[in-house]
């Protein structure tokens, strides 16, 4: 299975919402014991084992909105079909802290996603989508996703991670639909399930 993590490569995009598929594959790597130091098809990758299952963890560094050229070598090279991709991604549309893993599905206007959908000419790829609107109006969309965390956000970010990091474990051991019963979860406070 390939495991991808959406960011911009460098230093100053590290830490904002942005990079949260970056943040989620180094938490991974950190649990799993793999490291991702290898450039191969314009990402950092890492081979090693979740759950038992071999897995490639990758890093695209084409910066988001060309990701898609990366996956798709990812996939050609390793011989795997989208069926065995899984997404993680900012999301804009949902509160932050909500985690929401999805079979397949459009970009829903998120840059990185339509790259990728137009690289593979499919939309048939899972995804997990993690929730980062603030609860206010967001006037300039690009650039509350690469503004830093605020304080905050920092001292949430570690459980975020970590829910993250599990609901790939369980996609990666028991596939989607299960991964999906267990993990989709609603940010607190929420009352109604978001889409």
């Amino acid at each position: 299975m390939l495991v991808v993590g959406l960011g911009n490569p460098g230093p100053e995009y590290e830490a904002t919402p942005h990079n949260l598929g970056f943040l989620t594959v180094d938490r991974l790597a950190r649990r799993h014991s793999i490291r991702v130091s290898r450039l191969e098809c314009r990402a950092l990758v890492g081979t090693g084992r979740v759950e038992g299952r071999p897995v490639i963890l990758a890093k695209p560094q084409t910066f988001m909105n060309l990701s898609g050229q990366s996956v798709k070598g990812l996939l050609d090279k390793h011989g795997l079909k989208p069926e065995h991709l899984v997404i993680i991604h900012d999301e804009l549309d949902l509160p932050w802290m909500n985690l929401r893993i999805r079979p397949r599905g459009s970009s829903a206007g998120h840059n990185g996603m339509e790259d990728i959908i137009r690289c593979l000419g499919t939309q048939e790829f899972a995804r997990l989508r993690l929730g980062i609107h603030p609860g206010h109006p967001v006037r300039d969309g690009a650039k509350f996703v690469l503004a830093p965390f605020r304080s905050g956000q920092k001292k949430e970010l570690d459980e975020l991670l970590d829910a993250a990091s599990a609901a790939v474990e369980s996609i990666v051991a028991q596939g989607v639909e299960k991964a999906m019963a267990a993990h989709n979860r609603r940010a607190p406070g929420l009352t109604r399930e978001e889409e």
